[in-house]
């Protein structure tokens, strides 16, 4: 086995109401600020605080939420002239993954002078970013702890993971009362996301130590939030698992790998902008199915992690009650179950195909995979 080699860069955050502290990490950072921050967070008086409290410290700022036609191309030009005209310090991005992945964007191009559509072809920033703080307002955030920022190019509606510098982010600033803000809808969705990042995460090629002890962890914790406890030991609130499951899990995903739900779930998005999260927990059954033949020790384990199989059942059963299970909590959240159900043609999904075998986590899933495995799996999940 080679070395291994893992580097956290962010200082990480994470506790209720940590937001409180934000304009005092911040000044660490500069004194004017560009607050990229998901729309919905108005509704909530989340933005009014904020802003208040850096208004009282005297830091500059201008917020940024036009971010509803997502993490696309055309939208980060937008936000990154803006950036620049205002000469800003630092980036605050507070949010989903769209407000999360144009505010890395921002910082990383930043000082940046070449046609930003290079480096969404795949060209290296050859410039220091900008500080970058994170807030995110979901349990499930992976690319905050890598150098890549999955983007949709606007020229053709593919996804794209643009490489960006290994320092791009400073603190990540968890606080779990921000997630109070998800309709019991939207948790039930992202929480079968996270689990299918994990288990993605415990089954790739690039699974190690460090990633198995994280999704271990991680899928613990969940099952808790998600089951609660089967003694009285545990008394955290919801929230506050959920957010440790999902910054374990995101650490595991960030030093392992995505897999293919979360691959097919940002081409499907980038496509044809659909809910990641929701073809996420559609597919993670089929990919189960899929993995069991060669991976059946692990997904055993996990089974047994998650509590949801007694521990004197073992092989193709525990598996078995495993894929069950999961379906059974799609059910009860009346989430689709069929790729079919989101009203896409098969035509569609072949350009899907197309555009997943284009991406690096092709080559780091379970197993090898060609467009046409990746096309039958499709088939499969239809």
């Amino acid at each position: 086995m080679g070395d291994f080699a893992f580097r956290i860069t962010p200082n990480i955050i994470l506790g209720s109401y940590t937001l409180s502290r934000l304009p005092q990490q911040v000044m660490e950072w500069g004194t004017r600020f560009m607050i990229i921050a998901d729309p919905v967070l108005n509704e909530f008086g989340t933005i009014q605080k904020i802003t208040q409290s850096f208004a009282d410290r005297k830091i500059e700022h201008f917020v940024f939420s036009e971010i509803s036609e997502g993490n696309t191309s055309q939208l980060a030009k937008r936000a990154l002239a803006l950036a620049k005209e205002a000469h800003i310090h630092g980036i605050i991005a507070i949010g989903g993954s769209k407000a999360l992945n144009i505010g890395r964007i921002v910082a990383a191009f930043f000082n940046e002078v070449h046609d930003f559509n290079n480096f969404v072809d795949g060209a290296l920033p050859t410039t220091s970013p900008i500080p970058c703080i994170c807030v995110p307002t979901i349990f499930s955030t992976p690319f905050i702890f890598t150098n890549e920022i999955p983007i949709k190019d606007s020229r053709n509606n593919q996804l794209k993971l643009m490489k960006v510098q290994n320092n791009l982010c400073k603190l990540v600033l968890v606080d779990p009362n921000l997630m109070l803000t998800l309709t019991q809808n939207q948790k039930s969705t992202i929480a079968i996301e996270v689990m299918s990042m994990a288990i993605e995460a415990y089954l790739s090629q690039k699974a190690n130590f460090f990633s198995d002890m994280f999704v271990e962890k991680g899928l613990e914790l969940l099952a808790y939030a998600l089951d609660g406890s089967p003694s009285l030991d545990i008394t955290t609130p919801e929230e506050i698992l959920l957010a440790q499951a999902g910054i374990m899990i995101s650490l595991a995903s960030a030093s392992s790998s995505l897999g293919l739900s979360s691959l097919l779930a940002m081409t499907i998005n980038s496509r044809y902008q659909i809910n990641k999260s929701l073809v996420s927990s559609i597919l993670l059954s089929y990919s189960l199915e899929d993995a069991a033949n060669f991976k059946r020790m692990q997904i055993e384990k996990l089974s047994h992690i998650m509590r949801v199989v007694p521990k004197e059942v073992t092989g193709p059963e525990a598996v078995k009650m495993f894929i069950d299970n999961i379906r059974q909590r799609i059910a009860k959240a009346n989430l689709p179950t069929r790729l079919k159900d989101l009203q896409l043609s098969m035509e569609q999904l072949s350009l899907v195909a197309e555009d997943a075998g284009q991406i690096d986590i092709i080559t780091k899933l379970p197993r090898s995979m060609s467009t046409d495995d990746i096309f039958d799996f499709i088939k499969n999940a239809y």
